[in-house]
């Protein structure tokens, strides 16, 4: 019970104080007028209250990661546990500030016009390719999780007669992209505001239920190690741990996210709450889903046999039924279905806003909206025919690999402002290490030893520094 509410206290602590210190290098001016009035348009700029771009902002980055990745994470043990509250506090949360700040400061733009400005028009387009195919990818994660999830609890004989050819999964696909294209196509007033704060609210309740439930029957986590490998078939926990828990710690996905409610921010003072914040809420999620991962079996083997055989979906219905009862087990897959599908639809917002940004396409005209939404809605439904396991693998890589060019492009910016770089230096130098050895490890990579991997990694990581110095040292203003 301690060493969980002790976690717990610790992301607090880090939320008021290093949150306040990483606030303060930004340096935000609540004087100055945000893209919100400034650009405001009725369609994806305009204010919101600010309870309500905290809870948008919060589902919008949290999607399945900090509970999938979490429980997956669990299957090594208790010491998944450090990489939440670290890498939320000292990575995960930083990048989300300056990337949400990022955006309220230029124009609501989003990351790509950052790293136009700090390294050229060149690496501009080939970052966007990489940014529509990770978001399509993550659309695809985000609508094949909850359409299987609901299956699970959806009898093919209670469909509609007119889906009587349907499977229960392609029932609910079917319905999931069909919201997917509404809410990419129409003003973010009309659907997205008004449901959101509904669906946030849901998942803290549920998540505080969990919470407490770990407190009344969890002991098993508190007899095993914080730091020892337990996981069943001895993979390494360095790198596939830290690309596994990704949204729960810190994802590349949340700088996408950003610019969707840096265009709805009346004040930059509510940054830390709104960017900060919410990457701190959506790791206190990824704390207590490890944690009942962890308590309610009796070993990690236990846990990764039910994940084998019946994926996430099974973990998540058998933890939630059993610590919650009938009714709370269906409100717990409901409000992960509220959290998957939240972040699915603002994946492929984002690349529509990002598309037209690029290529200064004015969306405030229906036409060009409704084309854009159809061309990358055609594309996540191809990739949700990947196997929902396989697919997290590429998603995970791909996540992470951005959240790493994201910490390089804030290094950058804060070097070239002479302000305290390390903030994002450091954890830059840690990710590019996790994503190098990750892919020359992993099968769906060059599949070498751990070992040649991490030195590989290593070396890649302490050229990045030296390259970093050099083509800083001119300090060019910004």
């Amino acid at each position: 019970m301690l060493i969980f509410l002790g976690f717990l206290f610790t992301l607090f602590l880090g939320y008021k104080f290093y949150g306040s210190y990483v606030e303060k290098v930004f340096g935000p001016d609540e004087k100055r007028e945000t893209p919100a009035y400034q650009y405001r348009d009725d369609v994806d700029f305009i204010p919101l209250p600010k309870y309500k771009i905290f809870l948008i902002q919060f589902l919008n980055i949290a999607g399945l990661g900090p509970v999938y990745g979490t429980i997956f994470g669990a299957v090594y043990g208790p010491a998944c546990l450090w990489w939440i509250l670290l890498g939320s506090i000292f990575g995960g949360a930083v990048h989300d500030y300056f990337s949400g700040m990022f955006s309220v400061r230029y124009k609501g733009e989003s990351c790509i016009f950052i790293l136009e400005k700090l390294f050229g028009k060149k690496l501009k387009y080939l970052f966007l390719v990489f940014l529509v195919l990770l978001l399509a990818l993550v659309g695809a994660v985000f609508a094949t999780g909850p359409a299987g999830m609901l299956a699970n609890i959806t009898p093919k004989e209670s469909l509609p007669s007119i889906f009587s050819n349907f499977s229960p999964f392609t029932f609910w696909i079917s319905l999931i992209f069909l919201y997917y294209f509404l809410s990419t196509y129409l003003p973010i007033d009309k659907i997205i505001a008004k449901i959101y704060p509904l669906f946030g609210l849901t998942l803290i309740l549920v998540t505080i239920g969990l919470g407490f439930s770990i407190l009344k029957n969890g002991d098993a986590l508190y007899n095993l190690s914080l730091f020892k490998n337990l996981h069943p078939t001895s993979e390494p926990m360095f790198p596939v741990l830290f690309i596994t828990i990704a949204c729960g710690a810190i994802s590349g996905f949340h700088a996408t996210q950003s610019p969707l409610m840096a265009r709805c921010l009346k004040n930059e003072k509510d940054g830390k709450q709104i960017f900060y914040g919410a990457m701190i809420t959506e790791a206190i999620v990824g704390l207590i889903w490890a944690c009942v991962g962890i308590c309610f079996y009796k070993d990690t083997q236990s846990l990764q046999s039910v994940v084998s055989s019946l994926g996430p979906n099974g973990v998540i219905k058998e933890i939630s039924s059993a610590y919650l009862g009938t009714i709370g087990g269906i409100l717990t897959v409901l409000s992960v279905v509220f959290l998957s599908i939240t972040s699915g639809d603002t994946a492929f917002r984002s690349v529509r806003i990002t598309i037209a940004d690029c290529f200064k396409i004015n969306q405030k005209k229906n036409l060009n909206r409704l084309l854009l939404s159809i061309i990358i809605l055609s594309t996540g439904i191809y990739l949700s025919s990947i196997n929902i396991n396989e697919l997290w693998k590429y998603f995970g890589f791909a996540n992470q690999a951005l959240a790493t060019i994201t910490l390089w492009t804030i290094s950058v910016y804060l070097k070239k402002k002479n302000k305290n770089y390390f903030i994002a230096f450091l954890p830059a130098l840690f990710m590019t290490t996790v994503c190098t050895s990750y892919i020359l490890y992993m099968k769906i990579g060059f599949n070498l030893n751990i070992n040649i991997s991490i030195c590989y990694a290593i070396i890649t990581s302490l050229f990045g520094g030296v390259l970093f110095y050099i083509r800083t040292h001119n300090n060019k203003k910004f």
